[in-house]
């Protein structure tokens, strides 16, 4: 617990929520007649509305990126390492702002929120929604907060998507699109990790057709093993290999299927033990499914250059060597595109073992280059 919250950090800060009644219309066809987004923010925005960052976040993210919410606070926010002041994103030069995106499950309305047609949770009912549908709810907040253009926006995997489809749905509104460990669309090999996920969480008998809540249970066999699936795809085989080899939790071999035997066995069950307690199952679908939709070019002939030809911004792309998920050749495909349509864009490979969760760690070369780009955008 942090007694002494460090001077590099954004301190004490609390969540804010923004209600639209604007009526949103989604990709699916479905509309949001009245929504909520949970969002904090870190710094000061300046007199001239210049210096304002968002921070999108990936699959299991959420608002909470920097600081805490009390001294009791165990650990600080998700991204931590790189928000704060003299961090990568400064804050005693940025007003950052981070969001937990509509069908979350930390505060923005999602399927645990209460439909309004029915007084009860959304449950399975709550619209499938797409990348480009957070980019315009982010918008509308954007218009809440008064910045009409952001000096940068930030991601990194899932976020790193939406920073570039702000490039491409607002270029007039982002002047710089940072994504990390990012793809242009996702593998055939990808959507089938997602689909296991989804198919781990639909089999569970407590799903109930994703109206578990109605009946006080949660599917947590699915989403554990959801997030097991998941988890293993966002390390390498060196980081598993160096974190727990073949090392034994037990003292003997037991000769059976239900005994925690392995190391990386009792690490995982942990790891799905501890996400299931926290997260909504039917958030878990639908992040997936936003994943596996992102496709920007397929509007344009998959032509990703001709998707970014309007792009204004500039752009700084970064990987992991070991990042098999989201493995440099993905980032190297939206670099090359960008090269093709004429944009400014810089380009760096970090040689990393941590695999895909290499972003969220402060690893001194990436968080180097990081704050060198950064400390380069004019506010």
């Amino acid at each position: 617990m942090p007694t002494d919250i460090p001077a590099d950090s954004v301190g004490l800060v609390s969540p804010q929520v923004a209600h639209f009644a604007e009526p949103l219309v989604l990709a699916c066809g479905r509309t949001l007649a009245d929504y909520q987004l949970i969002y904090e923010t870190y710094g000061e925005l300046n007199a001239a509305r210049s210096n304002a960052v968002l921070i999108c976040h990936a699959l299991s993210g959420h608002h909470h990126a920097a600081g805490y919410h009390s001294v009791d606070d165990r650990k600080p926010g998700w991204w931590d390492s790189c928000i704060g002041p003299g961090k990568a994103i400064d804050t005693n030069r940025f007003f950052v702002v981070s969001l937990n995106n509509l069908g979350g499950c930390n505060g923005s309305t999602g399927p645990s929120s209460l439909n309004p047609l029915s007084g009860k949770p959304y449950g399975a009912d709550f619209p499938v929604v797409t990348v480009e549908d957070w980019v315009n709810s982010q918008a509308r907040l954007a218009d809440v907060l008064g910045v009409e253009q952001w000096a940068a926006v930030v991601g990194g995997s899932l976020g790193g998507m939406q920073a570039l489809q702000w490039s491409i749905s607002y270029p007039e509104r982002i002047r710089h699109c940072v994504a990390i460990a990012s793809a242009p669309k996702l593998s055939a090999q990808n959507i089938a990790f997602n689909e296991v996920a989804r198919q781990a969480i639909l089999s569970d008998p407590e799903f109930h057709g994703g109206h578990f809540q109605e009946q006080n249970v949660i599917p947590k066999r699915g989403l554990m093993l959801a997030r097991m699936v998941g988890h293993i795809t966002y390390l390498s085989d060196d980081a598993m290999g160096t974190k727990f080899g073949r090392g034994l939790k037990s003292e003997k071999l037991n000769y059976d299927f239900n005994s925690v035997e392995f190391q990386v066995e009792s690490y995982l069950r942990y790891q799905g033990e501890e996400f299931s307690g926290r997260f909504d199952a039917n958030t878990y679908l639908l992040m997936t499914k936003a994943l596996d939709y992102f496709d920007p070019a397929a509007a344009h002939d998959d032509d990703l250059a001709a998707t970014l030809a309007g792009a204004q911004a500039d752009f700084c792309v970064m990987s992991f060597t070991t990042d098999w998920r989201f493995s440099p050749e993905r980032s190297q495909e939206i670099v090359n595109a960008l090269m093709a349509a004429r944009k400014n864009v810089c380009y760096l490979e970090i040689d990393a073992p941590q695999g895909h969760d290499a972003f969220l760690i402060p690893i001194p070369r990436y968080l180097q280059a990081f704050r060198g780009y950064m400390n380069r955008i004019a506010v």
